[in-house]
C-alpha cells in the first residue's frame, strides 16, 4: 500500500515505454454515487493513478474550473468523510493508486491522526496538501508516515536551486512540479523556463516527477514528458467528465501515454 504501491504501479507502466498519466478529478463533481464509476473508467483507460480533489470552499491554488466543479461537489453535499466512504468497498480490488489532494483545513477539522488512520483503512495511497509549507510539514508528516500514505511534494518554477534539492529530497510517491506560476487551469503554452526545470528536478529527485498545472493536451503531455516522467491534467479532464465527454477523456489518456 502508499508509497510501494504508487512506485510499483508506476514501474509497471515504464516497462511497458508509457508516459505517466494522472488525472484529477474533483470528487463528487456530478455526484458521489459517480465516483466509483469514474475511478474504474479512468483505469481502465490507462492512467498511472487518479487524484481526487476534495471540494474545498477557498481553494489556493484551483482556477475557476475547479473552482466550479469544487462548488457543485460541496452543493450535493460531498464530504471528506463521505469520500473515504465511497473508497473503502472497493479497496482491495483497485489496482491504480489514490492520491487525494486537500488543504489542511477539511484535515485539521477531521483530526489529523484519523485523518491518516483512515486514508491508510480505505485505501488511499498519497496526498498532496498544497497549503502546507516545508516549513510546517511537523503538523502531519508523522501520522502520515506512520500509516504508510506517500506525501507528496510540490515545487513551482519560482523555488531556488536550494529548495527544489530540499524538496526533492523529501518527496515520496511523486514530485509534483507545477509547471506554470498560478492557479490550475488550460494553457496553450508553457513557459520556456520549463523544460530546464523540469530536468533540474529530475535530477534532484528519486521519485518520478510529474508535471502538472496548465496541461490540456496530448502533444503538451508529450512536450512536457520529453523532460520529466509524466503529467497530471485536472481542468481539461474536469470539464470533459462535467460535459459527459467521457471518450474525449479516454483519448487524451490514450494520446498522451
Amino acid at each position: 500500500m502508499g508509497k510501494e504501491k504508487i512506485a510499483n504501479y508506476f514501474q509497471e507502466k515504464q516497462d511497458h515505454h508509457e508516459n505517466l498519466f494522472v488525472p484529477y478529478i474533483v470528487a463528487g463533481d456530478g455526484g458521489l454515487d459517480l465516483l466509483q464509476e469514474r475511478i474504474n473508467f479512468l483505469e481502465k483507460s490507462g492512467v498511472a493513478a487518479i487524484e481526487l480533489g476534495i471540494p474545498f470552499s477557498d481553494p489556493v491554488a484551483d482556477g475557476p474550473t475547479i473552482q466550479e466543479a469544487s462548488i457543485r461537489a460541496l452543493e450535493n453535499g460531498t464530504s471528506l468523510a463521505g469520500v473515504l466512504d465511497v473508497l473503502e468497498p472497493t479497496k482491495d480490488e483497485r489496482k491504480v493508486p489514490i492520491i487525494l489532494m486537500t488543504y489542511l483545513n477539511p484535515i485539521y477539522a477531521y483530526g489529523i491522526e484519523k485523518f491518516a488512520a483512515d486514508c491508510e483503512r480505505v485505501g488511499v495511497d498519497g496526498v498532496i496538501i498544497p497549503d502546507v509549507p516545508l516549513e510546517e510539514e511537523e503538523v502531519i508528516e508523522a501520522s502520515l508516515t506512520k500509516h504508510h500514505i506517500a506525501f507528496i511534494r510540490l515545487a513551482a518554477l519560482t523555488s531556488t536551486p536550494d529548495r527544489i534539492k530540499e524538496i526533492a529530497r523529501r518527496s515520496e510517491g511523486f514530485l509534483y512540479a507545477v509547471s506554470v506560476t498560478g492557479t490550475t487551469g488550460a494553457r496553450t503554452s508553457h513557459h520556456e523556463r520549463v523544460a530546464t526545470y523540469l530536468e533540474t528536478l529530475k535530477k534532484h529527485s528519486t521519485v518520478p516527477v510529474l508535471a502538472g498545472f496548465g496541461v490540456a493536451t496530448a502533444n503538451q503531455a508529450h512536450e512536457l514528458s520529453s523532460h520529466c516522467d509524466g503529467v497530471i491534467v485536472g481542468s481539461k479532464i474536469v470539464d470533459l467528465l462535467h460535459q459527459g465527454k467521457e471518450d474525449e477523456v479516454r483519448q487524451l489518456i490514450v494520446d498522451s501515454l
